[in-house]
């Protein structure tokens, strides 16, 4: 972000305080605009040039991050469920307007990688079925797999319960009885729990491994790591695939 911001709105806009207690702090001198001490909550400059308690502004150009989502937290800012997975990230990061949103959500119990931004171009980029970014997901049933179950996957008929829409094709690998590796370009609710207990195998756990370019094996539940913008596009781009 380059454009010019009135100080108040910048320090509102990156998280640091709201707009009205931008004046305090100004008058404290805890905002510097190049080496100058700033005067007036309404003064103009772009992030990159302005300190705030002697720091330079944190993610001027915005926030991609790649979280392994560990079971037991949801993907909501508001939640009665217990903790979200917005307690595992800076609290700055949900001060922003906007703030960090998840880009499409993993259930409580489900485990893996989650991207997280405050790009929503980003967030329409990469779950947007036209633009069929592959998710891959570890999957373990509490059934014998069916024979068929991958050529039912890929006929692209599978229509589930309470919709008309069929699913799109979707590749399923078996690795055992009861285990699978799941790859959609869809992110529809409940999508693979819903797909697998069509064929008689409810989901016993779930396990997102990759999400289009990026896994989030490196990290341990809970830990989380930035994206850069240039990373973030390639991946997108070369994970996407031929239905």
């Amino acid at each position: 972000m380059s454009a010019l911001l009135r100080l108040d709105a910048l320090l509102s806009r990156f998280g640091y305080c709201s707009r009205s207690e931008a004046r305090a702090w100004i008058k404290a001198g805890r905002v510097l605009v190049g080496a100058a001490v700033a005067k007036s909550p309404s003064d103009k400059a772009t992030p990159a040039n302005v300190l705030v308690d002697g720091e330079p502004v944190e993610h001027p150009h915005g926030i991609l991050a790649l979280l392994h989502k560990p079971a037991g937290c949801v993907c909501s800012h508001d939640s009665d469920e217990g903790p979200t997975i917005y307690d595992l990230l800076p609290p700055r990061w949900l001060a922003r307007n906007p703030a960090v949103t998840s880009i499409g959500r993993l259930d409580k119990d489900v485990t893996g990688a989650l991207l997280v931004t405050d790009d929503g171009e980003l967030v329409h980029r990469w779950t947007s079925p036209k633009h069929k970014v592959a998710k891959i997901y570890e999957v373990t049933v509490a059934e014998d797999l069916p024979a068929d179950i991958a050529e039912v996957f890929a006929s692209g008929t599978l229509t589930l319960e309470g919709e008309d829409k069929p699913c799109l094709p979707a590749r399923v690998e078996i690795l055992g009885a009861r285990q699978a590796r799941l790859e959609i370009i869809e992110g529809r609710y409940h999508q693979v729990k819903r797909m697998f207990a069509s064929q008689g195998c409810p989901v016993v756990r779930l396990h997102r491994s990759r999400f289009g370019d990026f896994t989030a094996d490196d990290l341990a539940p809970g830990e989380w790591r930035l994206i850069s913008p240039q990373a973030a596009g390639a991946g997108a781009t070369s994970a996407c695939r031929e239905s």
